[in-house]
């Protein structure tokens, strides 16, 4: 759905069919922004002033679906690792998975500021990072695919991934090179007899590859001893998973939080990829890789501030209603105080990762905006979400005392999960250097 359509949606309230922006369902409580959606019926933590019209009903939207999906589901999910594919495919069955994918493909053609607007409803919600997970590589990893895939590409392959068919995961981390990207060793040899590429190698930390039909690939295809420069040589393909096939094997990772979706190790060997596969050029893959690397950033900071947002939701409920010697332990600013002082720190993130997305969004079209400042508005935003999330979640298992330790008030759930953002897909740390060089001018440190 175009913005012009949104808009007029918003004024007539008609809901449109599949693969729009807006799901079928009416929207409820069209008053004034304070009355719109919240995942607490009690206490609407998050400031709303400031976002637009489009993002406020995806907002709403979204939570009507996400209603459906309440915490024990995502505690059942949780504790048998599980997969959401019912979440999934709720998701799929009104477009949402094609929020920010061109309109000719089936999809909405709005921004990474809407998408990061759904994602954070998501996590919000109670589904935590393992619903956002479930359909993050769906949403950002098409990105490179849309903007450089080829029109048979495009045709075959977007719609399906969309209407829910398909789904897919993201293939770049290896074991032996971790941030290292330009260093990845995973090869495609390329066979001109047979149109064929032949991958040799592993991936690891691949979420939903069990579940995934399409693997964005990031592979060597030139030898790192052979290039000029580091960032040449990896080419990005788009290929089927196909398990009945030689040459592919999958591994499940056992892992602390997120538990209902899969991660895993992936190992090729010698698995055979028709070479129309590649997306763009051959050694350009990189280059192409960067244009879905800060979608990710803003998405996956939308998906902290949900998760922090959630938790603090529970940690203020909780402190309001339990009595300990005569008075709600809320009343004691041991208790008070770091609650508040979490929720500045979650507002803060706010406006850096929406800011952070606004900014990507408008350099698509604005020749003025350098990429340079995309990449540290998008690194800063998803840095701050994951610490302000981070003293969110342990803040509120803290203030339910020993029953943030119990399963059924979920906090622990979120404990476990917001340390994702912290970690992947690029550390506090290389966030920290990638500031200190490009910023502040310093020397290089790695």
């Amino acid at each position: 759905m175009s913005r012009h359509c949104a808009q007029k949606t918003l004024s007539s309230r008609v809901s449109p069919a599949i693969g729009r922006v807006l799901p079928r369902s009416p929207i409820a409580s069209w008053t004034t922004p304070r009355s719109r959606f919240s995942t607490s019926a009690r206490r609407p933590l998050m400031e709303l002033t400031g976002f637009t019209e489009e993002q406020l009903t995806i907002r709403e939207a979204i939570s009507a679906i996400c209603a459906k999906f309440p915490n024990t589901y995502w505690q059942e999910c949780d504790q048998n690792e599980r997969d959401p594919k019912d979440f999934h495919a709720a998701l799929a069955k009104d477009g949402w998975l094609g929020i920010a994918l061109p309109e000719e493909l089936g999809g909405a053609g709005l921004g990474i500021s809407e998408a990061t607007m759904m994602m954070q409803t998501i996590t919000q919600s109670g589904a935590g990072m393992a619903g956002a997970q479930s359909i993050h590589a769906n949403v950002y990893a098409t990105q490179p695919l849309a903007k450089f895939g080829t029109k048979q590409q495009l045709e075959e392959t977007i719609p399906k991934i969309i209407n829910g068919t398909w789904r897919t995961c993201f293939g770049v981390t290896e074991p032996n090179t971790g941030l290292e990207t330009l260093k990845l060793k995973t090869l495609a040899t390329k066979n001109p007899t047979k149109q064929t590429y032949s991958i040799s190698g592993q991936k690891i930390w691949i979420t939903c590859a069990q579940v995934a039909s399409k693997m964005i690939l990031l592979a060597r295809t030139t030898p790192l001893e052979e290039v000029k420069k580091s960032s040449q040589g990896l080419s990005l393909f788009c290929i089927d998973l196909d398990r009945s096939r030689p040459g592919l094997d999958m591994r499940k990772i056992k892992k602390m939080g997120g538990r209902a979706v899969d991660a895993n190790e992936v190992f090729f060997d010698n698995y055979e990829i028709p070479e129309n596969t590649l997306i763009g050029q051959e050694n350009e893959g990189f280059k192409i890789i960067l244009h879905g690397m800060n979608a990710e950033r803003c998405l996956l900071a939308g998906e902290a501030l949900g998760l922090g947002y959630a938790a603090l939701e529970r940690a203020a409920q909780y402190a309001s209603d339990r009595v300990v010697f005569g008075r709600p332990i809320g009343q004691n600013q041991g208790i008070a105080h770091p609650l508040a002082d979490a929720y500045m720190q979650l507002e803060a993130a706010k406006l850096a990762t929406y800011h952070a997305a606004r900014l990507y969004d408008a350099s698509k079209t604005d020749d003025s905006i350098p990429f340079h400042s995309v990449g540290v508005a998008c690194n800063s935003a998803k840095y701050l979400a994951a610490e302000a999330a981070f003293k969110a979640c342990e803040r509120a298992v803290l203030s339910h005392g020993g029953m943030g330790y119990a399963v059924e008030y979920d906090v622990e759930r979120y404990l476990r999960e917001c340390l994702v953002p912290r970690i992947a897909p690029v550390s506090r740390e290389m966030i920290l250097n990638y500031v200190s060089e490009k910023v502040l001018q310093l020397p290089r440190s790695y």
